[in-house]
Formats: C-alpha cells, sequence, structure tokens
C-alpha cells in the first residue's frame, strides 16, 4: 500500500534529534504494520500538494501547531484536496489538526474550546464498533495536545468515540474517511517533553493534570491497528467493491 503523507508542520527543533520529525513518527509505527508500504512525504506546510488524489492508495494529514481557521493559503488549498479526495472515494485519515481540517473541509465547524488545552492522555470511550476495530476495546486512551475542537459535525459525520472533554474525538465519513483529536504517533516522552516546552502557556494546573496523566498507557498501537485495518478496507472497497477483507495486514 501507498500512503501519501501530508506533513503540515515539523517538530521543534530541539526535539528532533530525539523523537525524529512527525513523518518519522508515523513511518515507525506503519511500517511495523505495514512492512513493504510506501510512505512518500508531502509537505503541505510548504505549499506541496500531490499532483493528483490519485498518486498514492491512500493518505494521511499529520498535526500542526496551525489553527485550522487561521486562514493560510497551504490550508485552504488542503481542504479543496480533501474535499477531492472525498468526491473521488479515496482513503484519508487525519490525526488532530488533519481531524479538524476533515471536518471543516466538508462544512462542520471548528473552534478554540471553552475547555482549554487538552493535554497529556485523554481517556475516551468508544461508542460504535466498526469491523475493522480488529482487536476491539470499549475504550481508546490517546496522548493528545490541542486547542482547537470539531464543535459542530459536517452532515456526513458518524461520532465513534468521545469523551466530556472531547465530545466528538474519533469520527467516520462513510467509508473512506476516519479521523482521530488524539496522536497515536506520540511517545510519552515526547508528549512530556512538548507540555514542558510548553509551561509558560498552559495553565499550571492544567499542566500538572497533563503530566501526571501519562502514568496511564495510550493505546498508540491498537489506535495504528485500526487506522490499518480501515485504509486496507477502504482501498480494498474502491478497486474491488466485493472485496473488504482485512487478511494481510500484518499483526
Amino acid at each position: 500500500m501507498k500512503i501519501g503523507i501530508l506533513q503540515c508542520d515539523d517538530v521543534k527543533q530541539s526535539l528532533q534529534t530525539r523523537y525524529g520529525n512527525y513523518p518519522q513518527m508515523f513511518a515507525t509505527l506503519l511500517q511495523e504494520l505495514l512492512p513493504d508500504c510506501e510512505l512518500p512525504v508531502y509537505r503541505v506546510l510548504d505549499g506541496q500538494l500531490p499532483a493528483g488524489a490519485d498518486k498514492c492508495d491512500a493518505w494521511l494529514i499529520t498535526g500542526s501547531k496551525f489553527g485550522v481557521n487561521d486562514g493560510l493559503p497551504w490550508i485552504e488549498a488542503l481542504c479543496e484536496f480533501v474535499r477531492t479526495l472525498w468526491e473521488q472515494k479515496i482513503p484519508l485519515v487525519g490525526i488532530c489538526f488533519g481531524h479538524q481540517l476533515m471536518a471543516r473541509a466538508l462544512g462542520g465547524t471548528v473552534r478554540q474550546s471553552e475547555k482549554g488545552w487538552g493535554v497529556g492522555m485523554s481517556f475516551n470511550q468508544v461508542l460504535e464498533r466498526k469491523p475493522w476495530m480488529e482487536p476491539f476495546q470499549t475504550h481508546l486512551d490517546l496522548l493528545v495536545s490541542h486547542q482547537d475542537q470539531v464543535v459542530i459535525l459536517p452532515p456526513q459525520a458518524e461520532v465513534l468515540a468521545s469523551s466530556e472533554f472531547c465530545p466528538y474525538y474519533l469520527i467516520q465519513y462513510g467509508d473512506n474517511f476516519l479521523s482521530v483529536q488524539g496522536h497515536p504517533e506520540f511517545c510519552k516522552g515526547y508528549c512530556r517533553d512538548l507540555m514542558q516546552l510548553r509551561e509558560r502557556t498552559l495553565p499550571p494546573a492544567r499542566l500538572r493534570a497533563g503530566l501526571a496523566s501519562l502514568s496511564a498507557e495510550p493505546d498508540s498501537l491498537l489506535m495504528m491497528r485500526w487506522i490499518v485495518r480501515f485504509l486496507h478496507d477502504a482501498s480494498s472497497a474502491a478497486s474491488q467493491p466485493q472485496c473488504r477483507d482485512a487478511a494481510g495486514v500484518a499483526g
């Protein structure tokens, strides 16, 4: 499978030596589950968009320090690319910023949450079970770092996991689009270092709670397994409508 990574930000230079950049974070997990996958990277934050929606079997939008409402030309161009993928039924997964951008591109609303920063571990309940959710569990706990949230859903959206803090945490659109507010690519060390870098930005109580929450274990690998199975099913359905078997997905 060829999964195009639509890169929307860079890891802070001071952290890249230890943790790598965002494409490397995703590659580490994806290549563990799909050893033969190709992962071309498009730096959309620099205006580099794919020449066509069909250049890859599936696509993934990374997180970003930017907001989807910032009005930057590359963000608007990415929204248009997302709408093209939707029209052509090409599989897409969005992470954090990507989650919010997909909702905005399809007619939803994103804004800064009145609940403030979400940092550290997020604890969420799975509301709906889908065939690609294997192995299945009823909760989905992931590392987060965000201020904005999806507050009004597009008409095509189906909420699959939720919490009181983030009601629209995991969303599926039709058979081809999936997005999540959390970061399955983050490790706890990176999340801790990122919070500490933002010490002057985060309210002290929220920072302490976020750091304390790292005693829990994230469901990062599980979420990546779900993503891989979702993309496999979606891409198989697009090429062979009668074939939805996820066999062949490593792990």
